[in-house]
């Protein structure tokens, strides 16, 4: 079992920055992926990063490339997500997920976290 807590939302500004963690109550370095979901009110859900444990390869949504990126602390096994040069469009609750990496890809990852409100005002 995996529990993911998530902090880091917020309101900003348009063209601001944020940076969510996601803290695991254990180690999840054998053969994971973790990643940070969205869901914005009257849209599906969408998968904005990945990253693979322990290689670290990542992937990104295309509207997200270039602005925002994903990372872990292996030692804290807490994972980030540095947002930049952020968007009203951005704004969405964000969830933590974790679970083997086909869970993660294809969208249907066994562990959440409770997510936490990003909003980006023009």
């Amino acid at each position: 079992q995996v529990q993911l807590v998530e902090s880091g939302g917020g309101s900003v500004q348009a063209g601001g920055s944020l940076r969510l963690s996601c803290a695991a109550s254990r180690d999840t370095n054998v053969a994971f992926c973790m990643g940070w979901f969205r869901q914005a009110p009257g849209k599906e859900r969408e998968r904005v990063a990945v990253i693979s444990i322990p290689g670290g390869a990542t992937e990104y949504v295309d509207s997200v490339k270039g602005r925002f990126a994903i990372s872990r602390d292996n030692a804290k096994n807490t994972l980030y997500l540095q947002m930049n040069s952020l968007k009203p469009e951005d704004t969405a609750m964000y969830y933590c997920a974790a679970d083997l990496c086909a869970g993660i890809l294809t969208g249907d990852p066994k562990y959440w976290g409770q997510g936490t409100q990003v909003t980006v005002s023009s």
